[in-house]
């Protein structure tokens, strides 16, 4: 049983490159979907009616545990590409659609 050979982790540079893929993943990711979900949050927040302050305050304050959770999921989750797409790909659409909603005409 010694001279079988362990194929399931990567070693050397490609190990580092997955290290650092997923700290980048974390850090930028996770600001950009937390950033996203601000946004998007205080848009609906100011669309059922809450004052601004208030949005902006709860949002802020839901958005640490949101960092949390998408940080920490970013190393759990098994594929790279999956964690990328979801965080940069998720923070650009609720951005876009809090920016959107910012823009229709108030009813």
């Amino acid at each position: 049983m010694d001279n079988v050979e362990n194929h399931s982790q990567p070693s050397g540079p490609m190990r580092t490159l997955q290290i650092v893929s997923r700290v980048a993943a974390g850090v930028l990711g996770g600001w950009s979907f937390t950033w996203g979900f601000v946004v998007l949050g205080i848009a609906l927040a100011l669309a059922a009616g809450m004052p601004y302050a208030d949005a902006r305050t709860l949002l802020y304050l839901v958005a640490f545990l949101v960092y949390l959770v998408v940080f920490c999921w970013s190393f759990a989750a098994a594929s790279m590409a999956r964690v990328w797409l979801v965080l940069l790909g998720g923070g650009a659409a609720m951005t876009g659609l809090g920016w959107w909603m910012t823009r229709l005409p108030a009813v």
